[in-house]
């Protein structure tokens, strides 16, 4: 079975994520009004670029690539700039989405626990009640209810944060990765 990994080109042990593009408004979109240096990436573009570094260990040397012709070469301008300032402001975009979800979690897991602990309660209650089978099947709804509850703030907790801090970490590699305008080889 073939890593997808190898169909990245390396030099001198440095991935290449390569763009190859007929012009340098490909890379940006072309709805963002903001001058060049602040302009926003396609989203083609940026989901192909944060894939392609999602492949790899986060300690692993990548360089992005941007083949274009001759004439769309940047000459003035580093074109690491607009796209380092892009990443950043996903990078902080999503520390933002972490802060979110953990504080989802928290807050959830607060309501839950004391969901669970007045099911509790509840179920204590119905055992007073003497025996039954009606009395057994509430009680023992009571105590699964309460359970369900928690699944969904220890599922917040335990699991969902961890997508959303992986894309923190892409997009800080992203803010400092090289790039190299190079002509396309036609």
């Amino acid at each position: 079975m073939r890593n997808e990994t190898e169909a990245y080109r390396r030099e001198d042990g440095v991935v290449l994520v390569e763009l190859r593009l007929s012009s340098l408004r490909q890379l940006f979109n072309s709805l963002d009004p903001a001058p060049f240096h602040e302009k926003d990436l396609d989203p083609d573009a940026e989901a192909y670029i944060v894939e392609s570094v999602r492949e790899f260990p986060l300690d692993q040397k990548m360089k992005l690539v941007v083949h274009l012709p001759r004439a769309e070469l940047p000459k003035d301008v580093d074109l690491a700039v607009p796209i380092h300032h892009h990443f950043a402001l996903r990078r902080d975009e999503w520390r933002r989405a972490l802060s979110h979800q953990l504080h989802q979690g928290r807050v959830t897991l607060g309501i839950a626990t004391v969901f669970l602990f007045a099911c509790l309660l509840l179920r204590q209650l119905v055992r007073s009640f003497g025996e039954g089978v009606l009395l057994d099947v509430l009680g023992e709804g009571l105590l699964i209810t309460g359970w369900v509850a928690m699944w969904r703030p220890i599922d917040i907790l335990l699991y969902e944060w961890w997508p959303i801090r992986r894309r923190c970490r892409i997009a800080e590699k992203l803010t400092a990765m090289p790039v190299e305008p190079r002509p396309r080889d036609d």
